[in-house]
């Protein structure tokens, strides 16, 4: 895209339960966008949709308002609850022909708003993927960093291309938006996505914000079954680790056997149950986990030959 040119942006932001937050993520996605077109840099075309991933609180009721109340707010509300990434990829393609390139942010402002604007230079000047990377985690507990330290490792180990500190804040041009709608998979996993599809790409660094006000929708199990999710639709390398662990297996075998038979050469055979229960208590336990990890497979495919769709769309307010 030619720099004098000004481009449509979306802003898609999936919604569970913000009613706290989204007056406040309203005005100031809103007074971003009026500035950036104030100042010929976006055309005034451009929107911000907040999308209702199934809320049980006034979240819809307040997207509704807003966007009648809002000149660049738009709505959609899902028909049921499907999940952050689900509704995050539901706003990306209902929109992606009704702009140049949409950026997706979380509706907890944790995400500086303000590389919005370098984000969208960047693009202009032919990048068609800006992806947002936080520059530090001290605003997280010990925990938080630690375990988030552990995800982005096991990620590397187990083969996963992602972008290291970077959650679901990027902006994505209308061509790789395109191309992600080719993907049909149920088990969705965006941070694994985008960056296999390819195309010019570029970063931008920023420090997270506080929680403006409610809570975190991620808690440790929810971040634990993310990152398994990630894994297992991304890697093989689990299915491989079990063939590693056989072989291991087998190693030791090989060596007991020896030992056992040296052992008996020389006459020094110490009975005992523990020589017999626990490696069965051992093979037993790695056996369980290796079908556990073919199962977890095997139900990934199950979900995905149903084709079953990944969402319905509700209503919808422009």
């Amino acid at each position: 895209m030619e720099t004098n040119q000004k481009p449509t942006i979306g802003i898609v932001s999936p919604c569970y339960n913000e009613a706290m937050v989204l007056n406040e993520t309203s005005m100031q996605l809103n007074a971003i966008l009026q500035d950036l077109v104030a100042r010929n840099i976006i055309s005034e075309k451009s929107f911000a949709v907040f999308v209702d991933d199934g809320s049980k609180d006034e979240t819809w009721q307040i997207i509704e308002a807003k966007a009648s109340q809002l000149i660049h707010i738009k709505g959609l509300k899902l028909a049921g609850n499907v999940g952050h990434q689900k509704a995050l990829l539901a706003g990306l393609l209902s929109y992606k022909d009704e702009a140049d390139a949409l950026i997706s942010i979380d509706a907890d402002l944790q995400d500086d708003v303000r590389v919005i604007e370098e984000m969208i230079l960047k693009f202009k000047s032919g990048t068609d993927v800006v992806y947002g990377v936080r520059k530090e985690r001290t605003t997280d507990t010990s925990f938080k960093r630690n375990t988030a330290l552990l995800f982005y490792n096991l990620m590397k180990m187990m083969k996963v291309n992602i972008v290291h500190n970077h959650a679901d804040y990027r902006l994505c041009s209308q061509r790789v938006l395109k191309a992600l709608s080719e993907f049909n998979e149920v088990n969705l996993f965006l941070r694994g996505i985008i960056p296999s599809i390819g195309f010019s790409k570029d970063v931008v660094y920023y420090d997270r914000l506080e929680r403006f006000a409610g809570e975190s929708k991620y808690p440790f199990r929810k971040m634990a079954a993310f990152a398994w999710n990630g894994v297992t639709s991304f890697s093989n390398y689990p299915l491989k680790l079990v063939t590693i662990i056989g072989f291991a297996i087998f190693f030791v075998c090989v060596l007991m056997t020896g030992y056992a038979l040296f052992a008996i050469y020389t006459g020094d055979v110490v009975p005992g149950w523990l020589s017999t229960v626990l490696p069965m208590y051992f093979l037993g336990g790695v056996q369980l986990f290796c079908f556990g990890i073919l199962g977890e497979y095997i139900g990934k495919i199950y979900s995905e030959v149903k084709q079953r769709p990944r969402y319905f769309i509700d209503k919808r307010v422009d």
